[in-house]
């Protein structure tokens, strides 16, 4: 894992707001989001932070080899 548990969960925790208020500034420029696009815009940024989250580091899907 490239970071910590806890703090993947303060990763996606601190999502949530970045949708809510990214839905915002979107809309005032006239580019409207329905609730349903909000839903599957914000699972698709947590899949990708957990799919780097879990990705091993040495870009090998064995991680006990580093070489």
């Amino acid at each position: 894992m490239r970071i910590s548990k806890a703090a993947l969960l303060v990763v996606i925790a601190l999502t949530v707001p970045i949708l809510v208020e990214l839905r915002t500034v979107l809309a005032w420029v006239n580019v409207e989001l329905t609730v349903l696009e909000s839903a599957v815009l914000g699972m698709t940024m947590i899949l990708a932070i957990l799919i780097w989250a879990l990705w091993p580091q040495n870009g090998r899907g064995d991680p006990s080899r580093s070489g």
